[in-house]
C-alpha cells in the first residue's frame, strides 16, 4: 500500500537493526501431536450453531481435549485482532476444541492482558508485540511464549489537515498514542527520533508531544481539538478519517517489504506445558480462521463487525469498517525479525532495558500445522526455545 503522505525527510536516521541469530526452524514434533493434528484436520471448520446469546454451541457427542473443561481466550476489540473476532463469531475455536468450552475476555490494553496471563486468569491471548516483549522481559522469560502471528499493518498517522500538511509540520504538535509503551507509542517515539526531534519517553513532552489516549476517546479528543493527530491502529485510524482527518503516514511504508507484526498469539507457559493439545487446537483454529478470512473477505468483515458489536456494544459504520479492513493483512507468520527491531526501538526510546528475548517464541506447534498443510514453516529469528 503506498504511503498517504509525502516521503519522510532525508535527514531521518536509519533505524537500528538487531541482527538475529539464524537457526533452522524446528520441524519435528512427537508422534502424538502429529496424530492429534490429523484428527483436527479431519474436522470441518466454519460457522456453526449458536445459542441465544450468539455463542457457538458445543456439538453433540464432542469430547473434551485432555479432559479440560474450558480454555480462556483474550483479545482486543480492534480490527487488528480480527482473527480472534472472526474465530469467535464463526465458531472456529469451539469446533476445534470439541467439548472443551472456549470462553472469551476482551481487553483495552496490553498490560492488563499480560497481568491476566500472569495471574492465571487467561490461557491464550491475541496481543501486540510491545506488551509481549515487556511481559516476557520483566518475568525473566518465565511467563509467556509467542506461538503464532495474526496480523500485520493496520497502523497509521492520521492528522488534522488544517494544522498539519506535511511530515515536517508534525513538529510542535500533539499526537495521540494509545498508551505509554504500547506498540504504537514505541513506533511513534522511534519515528519522531528519526526526524531529529527529542521527546521524553515517560512524560511524552518534547519537540513533538505524545499524548497517551485510550483509543475509545481519541476520536472525541480529535473532535475537540485537544490533539492534532494520532498514531493508532484500526479501526481508530479510520474513525479519525471519518472525522475529517487525513492519513499522513502508513506505518507499513517504514518497514522492509511493508510487513511488520501488529498482533501475535501468546500463551501462558504453564498452560502450554500442561495442555499442549488444547494449544494445538486453538492454533489450528486460528490458521483455519485466517484461511477463511482470505477466501471470504466480505463475510469475514461482517463477522468481525458483529463480534465488535457484541464485545464493545456498537458496530462500526460501513464507511469506517471498509476503510479499516483493507489496511490489515492477516497472517499466521509472527514476523519475528520485526519484533526484534521493535524491541530495539523500545530500548532506544528509554522504555526498556536491553532484553534477552531468547525463548520468547515456541513455533513448533504452528510449524507442525503449516507443514501438514504444505506450507513453509515460520521463522523465529533465532529467538525460539532451545
Amino acid at each position: 500500500m503506498p504511503a498517504a503522505g509525502p516521503t519522510p525527510p532525508a535527514r531521518r536516521r536509519a533505524p537500528r537493526r538487531l541482527v538475529p541469530r539464524r537457526t533452522a526452524p524446528r520441524r519435528t514434533l512427537p508422534v502424538l501431536a502429529a496424530v492429534f493434528l490429523l484428527a483436527l484436520t479431519a474436522c470441518g471448520y466454519g460457522s456453526q450453531a449458536k445459542d441465544d446469546q450468539g455463542r457457538a454451541k458445543i456439538a453433540a457427542g464432542a469430547q473434551r481435549i485432555e479432559g479440560l473443561d474450558s480454555v480462556r481466550i483474550g483479545y482486543f476489540a480492534n480490527l487488528t485482532h480480527a482473527t480472534a473476532l472472526v474465530g469467535n463469531r464463526q465458531g472456529f475455536f469451539q469446533k476445534a476444541l470439541g467439548a472443551t468450552k472456549a470462553t472469551y475476555a476482551t481487553f483495552n490494553a496490553g498490560p492488563s492482558e499480560i497481568e491476566a496471563i500472569n495471574s492465571g486468569s487467561l490461557d491464550i491471548g491475541w496481543i501486540g508485540p510491545s506488551p509481549a516483549i515487556n511481559g516476557f522481559a520483566k518475568s525473566g522469560g518465565k511467563n509467556l511464549r509467542i506461538i503464532g502471528g495474526s496480523a500485520s499493518g493496520g497502523v497509521k498517522l492520521v492528522v488534522n489537515p488544517e494544522k498539519i500538511t506535511s511530515l515536517a509540520d508534525v513538529e510542535g504538535k500533539k499526537i495521540a498514542t494509545p498508551q505509554l509503551g504500547n506498540t504504537q507509542d514505541v513506533a511513534f517515539l522511534n519515528w519522531a527520533a528519526e526526524q531529529g526531534w527529542h521527546v521524553d519517553a515517560q512524560s511524552g513532552k518534547g519537540e513533538v508531544t505524545a499524548v497517551r489516549s485510550d483509543n475509545k476517546v481519541t476520536p472525541d479528543a480529535y473532535r475537540a481539538g485537544s490533539i492534532d493527530g494520532a498514531w493508532v491502529p484500526e479501526p481508530t485510524a479510520s474513525k479519525l478519517v471519518a472525522e475529517g482527518g487525513k492519513v499522513l503516514l502508513d506505518e507499513e511504508t517504514l518497514w522492509p517489504g511493508e510487513r511488520f507484526v501488529t498482533t501475535n498469539i501468546i500463551v501462558s507457559q504453564k498452560f502450554l506445558a500442561r495442555h499442549p493439545k488444547v494449544v494445538q487446537a486453538v492454533l489450528k483454529a486460528s490458521v483455519d480462521t485466517n484461511k477463511w478470512i482470505g477466501a471470504h473477505p466480505a463475510a469475514a468483515k461482517a463477522a468481525a463487525n458483529e463480534q465488535l458489536a457484541a464485545d464493545a456494544g456498537k458496530a462500526l459504520p460501513r464507511q469506517v469498517l471498509d476503510a479499516a479492513w483493507k489496511s490489515v493483512d492477516f497472517t499466521d507468520d509472527p514476523l519475528a525479525a520485526t519484533l526484534r527491531t521493535q524491541a530495539g526501538h523500545a530500548v532506544e526510546a528509554g522504555l526498556l532495558e536491553e532484553p534477552d528475548l531468547t525463548g520468547i517464541y515456541d513455533l513448533t506447534p504452528l510449524n507442525t500445522i503449516l507443514t501438514a498443510a504444505g506450507r513453509p514453516p515460520a521463522d523465529d529469528a533465532g529467538l525460539g526455545v532451545g
